[in-house]
């Protein structure tokens, strides 16, 4: 973790699809940072975990897809934080990999309800606790597949595009309140999550997997993957004095990913 002075003391955020990878990762740097965290996650046994290793954290068992758990969820944040100051938007699906007219039409909605609709569901509940804060903001998860087109992948790419606009959208209604509103859109993120989505790509398009591994890192212009830490150290400026005048914003961390 980056080093940033002048954080707000105490700072309450929550950080969904929390406790495994990119967001357990935002969570864990927010804490070294002095915040007090609540996670949501969809996995019982990732949550117990978490909580093992980190006993002042409050935990919540929500799948941001379903409203009634969405609501559950901010009463038990309210409740653990005592407010709210941040949210970090983060869970999300790969969703399928295969042609448009290959795709079945429950793979997509699943996508969009977990990419698309989970993050409305948890913006509208947050908003009135984040009205109370005086250092508010909204962090969203989105992607490359965000700025990019995606063979292959459109029920993704699609959520990712949405998601901007609805940062977008959300910075000019909420900055009047003073909450900023933006977007985090990592590129080729080391970890399983790359590693299943390069296999179920390779497969698609009939080559090995360390072919389609090397073709993903010769579309970054730096010829790197970038780290769960890169995304979190930015999300964490974000939210610091530093940040404090940036709203509306789609941001790339992703060592300049030129196509997808």
């Amino acid at each position: 973790m980056v080093e940033i002075s002048g954080l707000q003391a105490g700072m309450r955020v929550l950080v969904t699809a929390g406790a495994s990878g990119i967001g357990r990762v935002i969570a864990e740097t927010f804490a070294g940072a002095g915040a007090k965290i609540h996670i949501c996650d969809i996995s019982e046994e990732a949550l117990n975990a978490c909580v093992v290793e980190h006993p002042d954290w409050g935990a919540t068992l929500c799948d941001v897809a379903q409203e009634a758990q969405v609501e559950k969820l901010f009463q038990e944040t309210a409740g653990h934080l005592g407010g709210l100051d941040v949210l970090i938007n983060n869970a999300g699906i790969a969703g399928p990999t295969g042609g448009i007219d290959e795709l079945a039409t429950d793979h997509w909605r699943q996508t969009v309800d977990i990419n698309l609709n989970g993050q409305f569901y948890c913006a509208r509940l947050a908003v009135p606790l984040l009205k109370q804060s005086s250092n508010a903001s909204i962090i969203c998860l989105s992607s490359v597949a965000g700025r990019l087109g995606y063979a292959f992948r459109t029920p993704y790419a699609a959520t990712k595009w949405a998601i901007i606009g609805l940062v977008k959208s959300l910075a000019i209604e909420l900055g009047p309140e003073g909450i900023r509103a933006n977007a985090l859109l990592p590129g080729i993120v080391e970890g399983p999550r790359i590693e299943q989505v390069i296999a179920a790509r390779a497969e698609t398009v009939g080559v090995t997997y360390d072919q389609m591994e090397q073709e993903y890192i010769n579309k970054i212009s730096l010829r790197k993957m970038v780290t769960a830490e890169d995304v979190a150290n930015q999300a964490l400026y974000l939210c610091s004095p530093l940040g404090a005048s940036i709203s509306g914003q789609a941001i790339s961390i992703c060592g300049n990913v030129e196509y997808l």
